[in-house]
């Protein structure tokens, strides 16, 4: 019992033990780096498996082929399988070419399979286990089955006649584990030899391990990580200067307070302190004697400091001094310093609300220039990167500084005047300024030479002028100077000193993110326009129907939903689209390409204005579905559209609108109507259907289509709106449709629209008679020749003779499906327009569809020579029926 006890104390003791270690630093990592070696032999000793056993395999494949191809070029093979009885001669030999050649097996068989030989007798004369068809083939043929001897690797070569014939088969192999007897053989080796890194790796590991843990003195992450920062924290935070100087005089350590009492530059640490010369003889001597101190005071400037040292190397640390330092500096007159922090904190508070009134970039760099006026400084200049007025990102030099502001006492001063580009020279506190982003004291600009440097007739000036201190502030926001603000002192005032750079750098840092903000806004604001832009029509189609103008003025809030289309459609018809998504943002552009889109796809199908609508309304209806339950913004219910389709043909117009405002029809005595339409619901309520009108427009007329933003305005009504759209419309019909649309603009835009707007003007033609031929055909296959022969002279007339044979091709297919396929009354059609355009007519519904015949199909093919003579062709489906189209581009001249 007691045995155990001990036992169990002693392995409590261990667990303590390793606990302990396993919690430094030093514990962890000798942990670390032992499971790191065991994993990097582990890998090494599994790679080195594979890549023998790959090695073997790779032997044994090549040792079988190696033995078949002796064997199968071997004298007296050939004689040997013509003989009666194959097997008495071969299977001697291959007994013996299998012992002395160290397979498990030689195996001849005939181009069937069947074996002549065999190591197991009884397995002659059956077929062969494997794969023939490759080797009979020609091929050398490697695999692993299953076969008599167990799992065999083997390979199967052919043997040949003078003639180059396969006669036979050679097939010789080892048993796999065989094979794998090879490779568990050198694993004993491989494992030696991993056991043996381990170790060697182990042992390095235990000798880092055990001199980290002399460095850390065992102590945890977590420990020593507490232990710096408690260690920074009390350091910089104290209000008490702290130095550690070696024992050769050198400046170890100095926190914020020392460098303030002290004024020291940034890179005092490492110096000599005698290489300081912000230090008094007196402190200077001090701190490099190495001596005790015990509340000496010394001078540092303006300041009276108490200074203690004590010596480092008492506890058995390194040889050196620490140094505290305390400011006692006897207080300046209460009132006055109270009087000016009164006025510097009224200051910022004014910055606080009167800079950043709006996301404008140059009026919030005026709201800082005027605030510092006179309060501050007599004159400001404010210099922000050319980049930064674009909403783009400053670059990194201060080249190219647009000077955005500019405000002092007086107005006759000679600084560089506002909207300036300025180039900085790299001497010039703005341009270090800029590229440190620290601000720059410049106290006597009589004697700053490096400023001089950047324009000395200037300079010269601005001295006589009466200026003679300037601070420059880097304009920082998010780790990125945008720009200076320069705050310059003339003769009314002291110039400035370093409490008043404080003062300017918080002024800056008030204005700077609203500078910031504004630039951003302002990128957002031109990648909205430009994707909306992009979204719209860049340029109008070719078409003969209309004359058309148009004009796209985005909101000065933001960008929106408006949009507009023109569709060429089959026939020489062309569809009108204006359109609106309620709403701002690039939400509500995104949704207006959807549909913009969408009303291009389904005006492909060629469906009529209502039905149009219809698809779109459905369409809308499952996009606010698809969006209910995200993050995105609600829907697009309260989108509009009107849809209209010009046919110059006939001169008739088909209307159909979806919560959009009717348009207004200029007739060619100079009155103007806005159009009679069915009203309809706004795309994506759903449960009414669209209605269409249809008007016959004369020729020379222009329908004008619009949405909301150009008639609504805060300050006037819908009617109000309406009537001086209809005066700025009426009276001048023979006005072009581009004049029509500077005129509309100029007396109803005011000068900072709230809503985007999107206003087409189109001029209607009418297509000559001359150039439409149009023949009523029977319902007799005999008719097909005379409609080729009407056709023919047609386009003769028309002098479009080089058509005559695909235009007869094009109209016997479509006259003989519609006469075959369709029902009376069959019509025939030809334009001539920018192209020739074949139509036929009938009164049945089924529309035939292109497929590709087979070799022993008797009929099939004629819409596919009507698909390759035309550039395209379709069905669009008319109340009376069908009509099918088809357009052939016109010979060049």
């Amino acid at each position: 019992m007691e045995d155990r006890f001990a036992r169990d104390r002693h392995i409590a003791r261990l667990w303590s033990l390793v606990r302990k270690n396993t919690r430094s630093v030093a514990g962890q990592m000798f942990l670390m780096q032992v499971a790191l070696v065991v994993l990097l032999v582990a890998f090494a000793v599994f790679a080195l498996v594979l890549q023998s056993q790959r090695h073997t395999d790779a032997e044994a494949k090549r040792r079988s082929i190696a033995v078949a191809q002796t064997f199968a070029h071997s004298p007296g093979i050939l004689s040997a399988l013509q003989a009666p009885h194959p097997s008495k001669i071969l299977q001697p030999l291959t007994e013996a070419g299998r012992k002395s050649a160290g397979v498990d097996f030689v195996v001849v068989m005939d181009t069937k399979g069947i074996r002549y030989t065999h190591p197991l007798p009884d397995r002659i004369g059956k077929r062969f286990v494997g794969k023939i068809e490759p080797s009979l083939a020609g091929k050398v043929y490697t695999e692993s089955v299953h076969g008599p001897l167990g799992q065999e690797v083997q390979a199967t070569v052919p043997i040949r006649n003078a003639r180059g014939q396969v006669v036979a088969l050679v097939s010789a192999g080892l048993k796999v584990k065989n094979v794998t007897g090879l490779v568990e053989r050198q694993i004993p080796i491989i494992l030696t030899a991993g056991a043996v890194a381990l170790g060697a790796a182990t042992a390095a590991t235990v000798l880092v391990s055990r001199r980290l843990r002399r460095q850390t003195h065992s102590l945890a992450p977590n420990e020593m990580a507490r232990m710096y920062q408690h260690h920074d924290t009390v350091l910089h935070s104290v209000r008490e200067g702290v130095l550690i100087v070696n024992d050769e005089g050198r400046l170890l350590l100095a926190n914020d307070e020392a460098r303030r009492l002290l004024e020291l530059p940034p890179e005092a640490e490492g110096q000599h302190v005698s290489q300081m010369p912000s230090l008094e003889p007196e402190m200077m001597s001090l701190l490099s004697s190495g001596r005790e101190a015990n509340d000496e005071v010394h001078l540092a400037g303006p300041r009276l400091l108490v200074v203690n040292q004590r010596l480092t190397d008492r506890g058995g640390g390194p040889k050196g001094t620490v140094v505290t330092l305390r400011d006692s500096t006897e207080l300046r007159a209460v009132s006055g310093r109270a009087e000016v922090t009164g006025e510097r904190l009224k200051l910022l508070y004014d910055a606080g609300l009167g800079i950043g009134t709006t996301l404008d970039v140059v009026r919030t760099a005026d709201e800082l220039a005027r605030i510092a006026v006179p309060r501050f400084a007599d004159f400001v200049t404010v210099d922000l990167a050319d980049a930064v007025l674009h909403g783009e990102e400053p670059a990194s030099t201060a080249k190219g500084m647009r000077r955005v502001a500019v405000c002092g006492i007086r107005d006759d001063q000679p600084l560089y005047e506002k909207g300036r580009l300025i180039d900085f020279l790299p001497s010039t506190p703005q341009a270090r300024g800029y590229g440190t982003g620290r601000s720059e004291l410049v106290p006597d600009l009589s004697t700053a030479e490096g400023w001089h440097l950047q324009d000395p007739e200037r300079a010269g000036q601005i001295v006589d002028y009466g200026i003679h201190s300037l601070i420059t502030a880097p304009i920082q926001a998010r780790g990125v100077v945008l720009g200076m603000a320069n705050f310059w002192r003339s003769e009314e005032h002291d110039p400035f000193d370093e409490e008043e750079l404080s003062l300017a750098e918080e002024l800056v840092a008030r204005a700077a993110v609203s500078i910031d903000n504004a630039r951003r806004y302002t990128r957002e604001h031109a990648l909205a326009v430009t994707l909306q832009r992009s979204l719209l029509p860049r340029g109008l189609p070719e078409q003969s129907a209309l004359d058309v103008g148009y004009r796209y003025l985005p909101a000065q809030s933001g960008v929106s939903g408006d949009w507009f289309d023109v569709i060429p459609l089959p026939g020489s018809r062309v569809a009108l689209v204006v359109g609106d998504v309620v709403g701002h943002g690039l939400h509500a552009a995104a949704t207006m390409g959807r549909l913009r889109t969408a009303v291009h796809n389904f005006s492909t199908l060629d469906l009529p204005p209502d039905e149009l609508l219809s698809h779109l309304d459905d369409l809308v209806g499952r996009i606010d579905q698809d969006e209910a339950g995200t993050d995105s913004p609600a829907g697009v219910v309260g989108a509009t559209c009107l849809y209209a389709i010009y046919d110059p043909t006939t001169r008739r117009c088909t209307v159909a609108r979806a919560g959009h405002l009717a348009p207004a029809l200029v007739h060619l005595d100079g009155q103007v109507t806005f159009l009679d339409l069915p009203p309809g619901p706004p795309l994506g309520l759903g449960g009414m259907p669209f209605q269409a009108a249809e008007l016959e427009i004369a020729e020379g007329s222009q329908l004008v289509l619009y949405t909301d933003g150009l008639i609504e305005d805060r300050n006037r009504d819908l009617d109000e709106g309406m009537e001086l759209l209809r005066k700025a419309l009426a009276g001048q019909p023979e006005r072009a449709p581009e004049e029509s649309c500077r005129a509309v603009l100029a007396a109803l835009l005011p000068e900072r629209p709230a809503d985007d707007v999107a206003l087409l003007i189109a001029r209607t033609h009418a297509l000559p008679p001359d150039r439409i031929a149009e023949w009523d055909v029977q319902p007799d296959p005999a008719a097909v020749a005379g409609v080729r022969a009407m056709a023919t002279d047609k386009l003769d007339e028309w002098g479009l003779s080089e058509l005559g044979f695909s235009t007869e091709l094009v109209l016997s297919e479509l006259v003989t499906n519609a006469v075959r396929y369709g029902c009376g009354p069959i019509h025939m059609r030809l334009i001539h327009d920018r192209a020739l355009i074949c139509e036929v007519t009938d009164g049945s519904s089924t529309s035939p569809h292109l497929r590709y015949a087979t070799t022993t199909d008797e009929g099939g093919r004629g819409l596919f020579l009507v698909s390759q003579l035309t550039e395209r062709w379709g069905t669009r489906y008319t109340p009376q029926g069908k009509v099918i189209w088809a357009e052939q581009a016109l010979p060049k001249p």
